[in-house]
């Protein structure tokens, strides 16, 4: 019964974005301040595809305070995922390509505007907004946080992926790293994200999150052998995930990319 209410909920909202997307945009509001080299055209335009696309889910403030509040989706485990559309008023991102406690450049926020976010409800956009529009939305959620004002943008971690990744060599060094990290106190022994600590996360906002269970498919941010180290590098800030630039060499990081394509199985 849990199961079959949660996707009946989830066909729901997707019919309600649906139908959101084909109406035209509510009355406009203040326009943000235009930031350094950004126009008022550009911040305009921004606007009004945020209104159409994006208020649904992430407010008129931007701080994720809509009509949608939480989506929930159940799993085979049974687990029940709560999703909260993201708070842009914070300045704190996931999926970045700088390092952690770094704002994400503009590339990275396209990039999630393109493609969306697996399992969170989150669209693709790259087929159904132009460049130009994709453009314009990310510069007016920057207006969102005073961060994009007040800080210098960080340069993107270099990736370079060895021939070796993903070989069997390289994937028993990264199960001892793996358990060495104690990556499976969150991710569990076999990576189906039911470690003795599972239950116990929260964000940095007290909300319940849990840890991904790898043998599920496809990882929000992609799951290339360079997602799944840049990920590594750089953290998911605003979760219990943490960066291990610091704290594991780059080969132990690609190591251990090589054991997560195997609990993906990905791999061989």
């Amino acid at each position: 019964m849990v199961r079959f209410t949660v996707k009946l909920n989830v066909v729901l909202f997707s019919s309600l974005l649906m139908m959101f997307f084909l109406t035209s945009a509510p009355a406009a509001q203040e326009t943000g301040e235009a930031g350094e080299g950004v126009s008022e055209a550009v911040l305009k335009l921004g606007k009004r595809v945020y209104e159409v696309r994006c208020l649904v889910c992430h407010g008129e403030e931007g701080d994720g305070n809509s009509f949608v509040k939480v989506i929930r989706r159940s799993e085979l485990s049974g687990r029940i995922i709560e999703t909260y559309p993201r708070d842009f008023t914070v300045g704190v991102f996931r999926f970045r390509s700088t390092p952690t406690g770094c704002l994400p450049t503009t590339e990275d926020l396209i990039k999630i505007v393109d493609r969306g976010v697996p399992r969170s409800f989150m669209p693709p956009h790259e087929k159904s907004l132009s460049l130009e529009e994709r453009k314009a939305v990310v510069e007016y959620i920057k207006t969102f946080s005073e961060r994009w004002e007040e800080e210098e943008p960080c340069d993107p971690i270099e990736v370079k992926k060895p021939d070796w990744v993903g070989s069997e060599i390289s994937v028993q060094k990264g199960k001892k790293v793996y358990k060495d990290m104690k990556c499976w106190e969150c991710h569990g022994y076999e990576g189906k994200g039911d470690g003795p600590k599972a239950d116990k996360l929260k964000d940095d906002w007290g909300k319940q999150i849990w840890p991904f269970n790898f043998v599920t498919g496809e990882l929000k941010r992609g799951s290339s052998p360079e997602n799944v180290y840049i990920t590594f590098t750089t953290g998911l800030d605003g979760t219990g995930m943490p960066s291990y630039e610091d704290s594991l060499s780059e080969e132990d990081r690609w190591h251990l990319v090589s054991y997560t394509l195997k609990l993906m199985g990905l791999v061989k």
